[in-house]
């Protein structure tokens, strides 16, 4: 018999560790939750909880989930398809195919009027898409909100805050109202949430020639077995789209994000959102993490080079973009940005070590990948997080789950 890659009473803490945080809402707890660790081929699956808040239907395994920003590898996977195939490439300009984004201007200062600008310093390039760096975003400052470019970016529903499939107009739309407002810094400048991301979905879908939605099922998500990762929920699927919950900004108080039957993912969206639009199953996204854990291959079929995984994966971020860059305090000082998602440089504490790649979902999702010692742990629940800095389910998931690894 081979050797367990776990520690079993381990595991059967971590699970007695994941149900202490299923507990109702407004005292703090989620729900419900399904969690995974895998490691060198050993998985474990768990699920905890109901599917709504004091309601009796357990969690299972194939709940699907919104998965927000976990969105934004999947994204940066379906690029790195088109680079490999010489249709994009990282440092050519975006114009041909993005002709509203040519000859961008910049603000001469964030806190002026957005029509005090200059010219762009260089065109807007694909890696500036994929790390971030084209120059417009959120400003991670309570006194941001009072810039003009904010109420003006709000005002076009182009920096709404968790995502909102069914306010976003269709892309044609939605890319001239970005191309009609300057951007907040120069291109390259510094790393900015999350816009780019969205940009990026139209990119590929124009270079790709296809709805960016057809792109991600054609080459992604039917050679990976993804079948329940999608824009939205069909009607035969919905019984397993949990309520989403959320502490309220305007309030405080913890309430109903969004509901299954007739909520923002129960129909499709006008615009397919490559930054926070996607749900999934827990299966499904350890199908996509296997693969670039795997270096890019699933099962017999290569889906990416170990070449264009190994960027994906790698810190892009030069230390000045980082000076100048912020989520939370110091956190570019343990942790850079590659393709879509974040790179673990310096490891803080017990749980993702140096090395690690992975992404939080602010609806409620985790995962990071860790090569060194062939954990990959992905956390489902459905309450959001109240900040950037991820809730004690997430940093409870990731200790346990580094604890339970058998060395």
């Amino acid at each position: 018999m081979s050797r367990s890659r776990f520690h079993p009473a381990r595991l059967d803490r971590m699970r007695d560790i994941m149900r202490r945080h299923v507990r109702p809402g407004e005292d703090g707890g989620v729900p419900g939750m399904v969690t995974l660790v895998s490691r060198h081929g050993e998985t474990h699956v768990g699920a905890f909880g109901t599917m709504t808040d004091g309601g009796d239907e357990p969690m299972r395994r194939d709940t699907i989930f919104r998965i927000a920003s976990l969105s934004k590898p999947v994204a940066a996977a379906a690029a790195m398809i088109l680079v490999e195939e010489c249709r994009l490439r990282l440092d050519d300009p975006v114009d041909p195919w993005l002709p509203e984004l040519a000859n961008r201007r910049v603000l001469k200062g964030i806190d002026g009027p957005v029509d005090d600008t200059v010219p762009a310093a260089r065109p807007l390039t694909l890696r500036d898409l994929l790390t971030l760096r084209m120059g417009l975003g959120y400003l991670m400052t309570m006194e941001a909100q009072r810039y003009p470019i904010v109420a003006a970016l709000r005002e076009q529903q182009i920096l709404q805050g968790p995502p909102r499939p069914q306010s976003v107009p269709a892309p044609d739309v939605w890319i001239a109202r970005v191309a009609a407002l300057p951007l907040m810094y120069q291109p390259g400048e510094r790393w900015m949430y999350d816009l780019a991301l969205d940009v990026l979905g139209v990119l590929i879908a124009r270079a790709s020639g296809k709805p960016y939605e057809v792109f991600l099922r054609e080459r992604l998500f039917e050679p990976l077995g993804m079948r329940d990762t999608a824009f939205f929920v069909p009607a035969e699927k919905i019984a397993r789209l949990p309520v989403s919950y959320w502490t309220d900004y305007a309030t405080g108080r913890f309430g109903v994000f969004d509901a299954a039957e007739g909520g923002d993912w129960s129909r499709p969206p006008a615009f397919a959102a490559a930054a926070g639009g996607l749900v999934s199953t827990i299966d499904d996204y350890f199908a996509f993490a296997a693969m670039l854990s795997a270096g890019g291959r699933h099962g017999d079929t290569q889906i990416l080079s170990r070449a264009a995984v190994d960027a994906m994966t790698t810190d892009q971020l030069t230390d000045a973009q980082k000076s100048v860059s912020g989520l939370v305090a110091d956190y570019f000082a343990s942790h850079g940005w590659g393709f879509g998602m974040a790179t673990v440089n310096r490891r803080t504490g017990i749980g993702q070590a140096a090395g690690s790649f992975g992404w939080d979902g602010g609806l409620g999702t985790s995962w990071y990948a860790d090569p060194a010692t062939g954990l990959t742990g992905i956390l489902m629940t459905q309450r959001a997080w109240t900040s950037p800095v991820p809730p004690p389910v997430c940093a409870d998931f990731w200790t346990a789950a580094y604890q339970a690894c058998d060395d």
